[in-house]
């Protein structure tokens, strides 16, 4: 890939003018970062409460340390396997990054997870600009390349946990092809580009960001290798499946064992329908899934929400607490 001075860009100014509004930001971050906890755990305190608080407590002491400690590894799993995809895919770019420069801006990007749409992950692009000096525009296929893989292994696993499992889960079908479909449009270049085109012409604004969007998507052109997607969906599965397969753990512990494909079926279509509610860090809408669906499976309520709640504090709040710990340190190398 050509080396080319990158251009200023709004983006870029607002990142070098933006320190006198990162507190304003990150109190706002902060600010929704509580306020999405406090509701979900009031919404599991709520019908913990209506299904009696002895029999929750009764599950809940079921898990010792080692077995919470164990589904945090699990999940430390899925993140490491998730960065070294990151990596490989920076290398792809031509990005001039280390493996563990690479895992610093994945890690310290998870503590942006809740900001609506997850954009505020976008921090990683701006880390990269610091550091390598490539314009935004340049970074951002490996967000959309990134994005794009996870909705690819999610698909594939639960498609293959919905054929092995004993039965279906409704709407879970339309869940997986909608999920390969939008996987498939972020990694052609050519559909992107002709999107961007499209949006211009409708709009007949912002050509400027229109335009960033088609160079954006004319780098994609650098993961189409078929070796480079098998690999990357490999390494996607892997890590999505250690923490379906900490669910499945959770629940065998709680004595409600569904069976380990059905367990990774509601896992990830819980976490896909979350993200397809628009919530940050699909809050709310992970959770009254997961329920409904254990629920379904005939288990009851005193057991299904406290493993809900355990599984999503040992994966999307413990992603949190990485980023938050990562962060600080992502940041101030990135602006020696």
């Amino acid at each position: 890939m050509s080396s080319v001075n990158p251009e200023p860009s709004a983006i870029g100014k607002q990142s070098r003018n933006g320190s006198a509004t990162s507190p304003n930001r990150r109190l706002r971050d902060t600010l929704i970062l509580l306020g999405l906890f406090t509701l979900v755990l009031a919404g599991l305190i709520g019908l913990a409460a209506a299904t009696g608080w002895e029999e929750t407590k009764h599950q809940l002491m079921k898990l010792s340390w080692v077995q919470f400690s164990a589904l945090l590894g699990l999940s430390l799993v899925n993140y490491l396997f998730r960065g070294l995809r990151w990596h490989i895919f920076a290398r792809k770019l031509g990005l001039p990054t280390g493996l563990m420069q690479d895992l610093r801006h994945f890690l310290g990007g998870f503590a942006m997870s809740v900001t609506p749409g997850r954009v505020g992950e976008l921090v990683r692009m701006r880390w990269l600009k610091r550091e390598t000096g490539w314009a935004f525009e340049r970074t951002a296929p490996l967000v959309l390349i990134d994005r794009a893989s996870d909705l690819t292994a999610m698909a594939l696993i639960l498609g293959l946990a919905l054929a092995f499992s004993t039965t279906g889960i409704a709407g879970g079908l339309p869940v997986t092809i909608l999920a390969l479909i939008a996987a498939f449009a972020a990694t052609r270049p050519r559909l992107l580009a002709w999107m961007a085109t499209m949006g211009h012409r409708i709009t007949g604004r912002f050509a400027r960001l229109w335009a960033k969007v088609r160079r954006a998507a004319h780098s994609l052109s650098a993961f189409t290798s078929p070796t480079l997607i098998a690999i990357a969906a490999l390494v996607g599965v892997i890590g999505w499946i250690a923490e379906g397969y900490a669910f499945h753990l959770l629940l065998m512990w709680m004595g409600a064992d569904i069976g380990f494909a059905k367990a990774v079926a509601i896992f990830v279509f819980s976490t896909l329908a979350g993200g397809l509610t628009g919530a940050p860090g699909g809050v709310g809408g992970a959770e009254a899934a997961m329920v409904a669906l254990l629920s379904l499976e005939g288990v009851p309520l005193e057991v299904s929400l406290p493993a809900t709640a355990i599984i999503r504090v040992t994966t999307l709040w413990f992603a949190i607490g990485i980023g938050l710990a990562i962060f600080p340190i992502a940041e101030r190398k990135s602006l020696r």
